[in-house]
C-alpha cells in the first residue's frame, strides 16, 4: 500500500546520502525502521489507552492478591 510522508529536509538528505552511500533505497531505509520501532510505538500508545480507561475507571483491574487468587496460586 503506496503511503507518503513529508520529512523534514535535513532528515530527506540524511536518509537520501545514507541511501547513495550504500546502494540501497530510501524506501528500505523508510521500512527497516518502520518495522524496528513500531512494536515500541504499539506498546507506547496502546498501554498509554489503558491508562486512560484506567484512570477514567473504564477497565477492570485487580490486585496481586486478586490475580493470584484467580489463578489459584493464593496460598
Amino acid at each position: 500500500m503506496p503511503t507518503s510522508i513529508r520529512l523534514p529536509d535535513d532528515v530527506e538528505q540524511r536518509l537520501t546520502n545514507l541511501a547513495v552511500k550504500t546502494g540501497r533505497t530510501k524506501a528500505f531505509y523508510i521500512r527497516e525502521m518502520i518495522e524496528s520501532a513500531l512494536p515500541e510505538l504499539e506498546d507506547l500508545y496502546l498501554a498509554e489507552q489503558v491508562s486512560l480507561r484506567i484512570a477514567k475507571g473504564e477497565e477492570e483491574t485487580l490486585t496481586l492478591d486478586e490475580l493470584e487468587k484467580s489463578l489459584g496460586l493464593g496460598s
